[in-house]
């Protein structure tokens, strides 16, 4: 084994995905999770993003078109990630789930973050959260991170969304 470490700067560009139904694709990820459609390609594919980036997430029906969702014991992405820059961005999204009735699979608080976690149309698990302050995160003795899974206080996320 090496000594190198990728560059502390490195981060995930973007998801592509290949989907069933582009046009519900579009209507879950734009529609309700209100990403911004960047690049159309017909009825074939699309290009999604937050904030005018090129694109966060593709979309495409280039081999999946009218197909079933992979088994959950199928090897594969586990959940997409989708990262909030506050508390009350997660609390509007998880409102607006609510709002439709968008069926939720989880929720957790996990020391450094609290995540909702959903499927999309397709069965892609998808994970929406926001990352607690870096000077929050719990540590063990040893000074490793101590990630965990607990319960999350969903009203008092929810009551973010009524604070100015």
């Amino acid at each position: 084994m090496n000594d190198y470490k990728i560059p502390a700067q490195t981060r995930i560009g973007h998801v592509h995905l290949k989907v069933s139904d582009l046009q519900k694709s579009l209507d879950f990820y734009v529609g309700l999770l209100g990403f911004e459609i960047t690049t159309l390609y017909g009825t074939q594919a699309a290009f999604i993003s937050a904030g005018g980036y090129h694109h966060h997430i593709g979309l495409n029906t280039w081999h999946s078109l009218g197909g079933k969702p992979a088994p959950e014991t199928a090897p594969g992405l586990y959940h997409t990630a989708i990262l909030y820059p506050t508390r009350k961005d997660l609390a509007i999204a998880l409102q607006r789930l609510i709002d439709a009735q968008y069926p939720l699979t989880g929720a957790a608080d996990h020391g450094v973050s609290e995540a909702v976690y959903l499927d999309d149309p397709d069965g892609n698990g998808v994970e929406l959260y926001w990352d607690k302050p870096k000077e929050e995160w719990p540590a063990k003795p040893n000074g490793t991170l101590d990630m965990y899974t607990k319960r999350l206080d969903v009203e008092g996320l929810l009551k973010e969304v009524q604070k100015s």
